[in-house]
Formats: C-alpha cells, structure tokens, sequence
C-alpha cells in the first residue's frame, strides 16, 4: 500500500513539474532573468496601478459625469423621453436626470477597491503567465472574469440606495411624470438600477484597461524597476 502511495507520489509530482516547463517554456527567453514571483508580482502592481490611478478617479464627483469615455447616457429606450422633453424646453430636467445615473454610478465604485484587491492577491503563476503572453487587455480581462459577478452584487444595491441618497428617485419620477403628461406619447416607467450597475461595470473595466494598454505600450509609463523589467518580457515575446 505504502508502495503504491509513493508511486502516485511521484507521478503526480513530474506532472507538475512538466506542467510547470510547460508553461516556462511559452515565456520569451530572457525570462530566465526573473523568478515566477517576480513575474507574478510585476503584472499585480500593473493591475493595482491601474486600480488606484484610474478606478480612484471614478469615486470623485463628476468622476463618472464628466469623462466622456465612461459618461452613463439615457439607455436608448429611453432616449424618446430626453428628446421628448429637450422638444419642449425642458432640456435642464433632462440633463439632471442624467448627472443622477452618473452620481450613483461614483458612490457604487467607491466598493470596487477590496474586491479587486482580493482578487490581483489570488492571482497565480498560471494566471500571470497568460496575462502576459495575452492580448493588450488580459489583465483587465482576468479581473472581469474573477469580480463581475461580485462587483455587480456590491454595486447593485448601492446604486438602488444612491438614487435616493443624490436625489435620482425624485428627479427621475420627476422627469418622467413630465414625460408622460406630452400628449400622444407611449407612457414610460423604467426601472433603471440594472442598466446604471451594468454601465458602471463598464466603465470601471475601461478605465482599468486603459492603464494597462499604456503600460504596455509605452516604456514611461512602467513606473518601477520591476514593472520595466517584466514587461520587457513582453516587449520580447516572439
């Protein structure tokens, strides 16, 4: 029995030592020049990088609002009711009722930061490697895979308490109440706690994607030693 243990032992260890080559061997070459936990560590500070300098800036007010890459607009069932009332003079009523999705969308990604910090800390070796043998947005797309599920049920609630927190219940009962009184048009009463959590969702992963794309594309913006010398790697990669 003792035997038998030993020999499962061992195979199992020369599987993942061949699995361990495996993945080494798909690296650029010059890899040799730095350990796993380098590696590993190089693509977790791109990833907070891009967390701190970019999703921080999402919490401010006219975080959202103001960054037209990110701005939550009216869903397009919805663009009626904007055009509707912009057609009658009420064009400020419209606006308010924009800048209220976008000020509930900054209070909800105030929650983004320990989830995304859970998750660049559960990164693996297997993980780093094909975020950096991958495409311009891997990382950004790692941590979608790991925190969307997550992030949504955070933000979804907040966002719903938000709207009542900035004032979005009323401006949106207010604006659509207006909506509905232009006569011969079909009534409206969305609910739109889904489609801003959805939005934010979007925006975070963009702005977290867009410092990723910088540091992989331009050498100034690798800001460390280690950052430099692990996407050098990539630089190499044939």
């Amino acid at each position: 029995m003792k035997k038998t243990i030993l020999l499962f032992t061992v195979i199992f260890s020369l599987s993942s030592c061949a699995e361990l080559q495996d993945i080494a061997n798909q690296l650029p070459q010059n890899s040799q020049q730095l350990t796993q936990q380098q590696i590993g560590n190089g693509l977790k500070e791109a990833l907070n990088n891009g967390i701190e300098k970019e999703v921080s800036k999402l919490t401010k007010t006219d975080g959202f609002y103001r960054n037209e890459a990110v701005k939550i607009l009216m869903p397009p069932e919805l663009r009626k009711v904007e055009n509707g009332l912009r057609k009658i003079g009420l064009g400020s009523l419209a606006d308010e009722g924009v800048k209220a999705l976008n000020r509930a969308a900054e209070d909800a990604v105030k929650e983004a930061t320990p989830i995304f910090v859970s998750a660049v800390k559960d990164m693996s070796f297997t993980d780093a490697k094909n975020i950096l043998l991958g495409n311009e947005r891997a990382a950004t797309s790692y941590l979608e895979t790991k925190t969307s599920a997550q992030l949504y049920n955070k933000f979804n609630p907040v966002i719903e308490n938000s709207f009542s927190k900035v004032g979005a219940d009323q401006i949106w009962t207010n604006l659509i109440t207006r909506y509905n009184q232009i006569p011969l048009v079909e009534n409206v009463n969305p609910d739109l706690t889904d489609y801003v959590t959805n939005r934010a969702l979007h925006g975070v992963f963009q702005m977290i994607a867009k410092e990723e794309i910088e540091i992989r594309n331009n050498l100034n913006a690798r800001t460390s030693d280690l950052l430099r010398r692990v996407f050098a790697l990539q630089d190499n990669k044939s």
